[in-house]
């Protein structure tokens, strides 16, 4: 299945379930990101992990690792006003790149709950960028 397809089929099932998924994403605190496309002016949806700090909902531009930031993240950094859907809940909220030593302090703390992130880091050489989302 093709990252479209699954995020579809992940992002359907948060739907129905309010923020509650099965499959290989069942048990990770789940938010649905919408963004607008830096080049199409669309609007985009990815079901994302977060952990949170404070006010802010932290999510990870890991791309599962993969060599190059994945396409939400230059989506996020060109329009950084954003929708974020946890659970039965819709709100406007800001996404700010978070720089050092912010940045490696909340990866740790999120691959310290969802161990899958450390495995993401030790397959890229790339630095995976931190975000956080605040609510406007």
């Amino acid at each position: 299945m093709d990252t479209t397809q699954f995020n579809k089929t992940v992002i359907d099932d948060f739907r129905a379930n309010n923020g509650v998924v099965g499959g290989p994403m069942a048990g990770m605190p789940l938010l649905i990101l919408t963004n607008t496309g830096a080049k199409t002016g669309k609007q985009r949806e990815n079901p994302l992990a977060y952990i949170m700090d404070g006010e802010r909902y932290i999510i990870i531009a890991s791309f599962a690792g993969n060599a190059n930031h994945p396409p939400w993240y230059h989506n996020l950094v060109a329009n950084p006003e954003v929708s974020v859907e946890v659970g039965g809940e819709q709100f406007s909220a800001r996404a700010e790149v978070l720089a050092e030593p912010e940045r490696s302090r909340l990866y740790a703390a999120v691959a310290e709950k969802m161990p899958i992130f450390s495995e993401y880091q030790n397959k890229t050489t790339r630095t995976i960028p931190v975000i956080a989302l605040l609510r406007v």
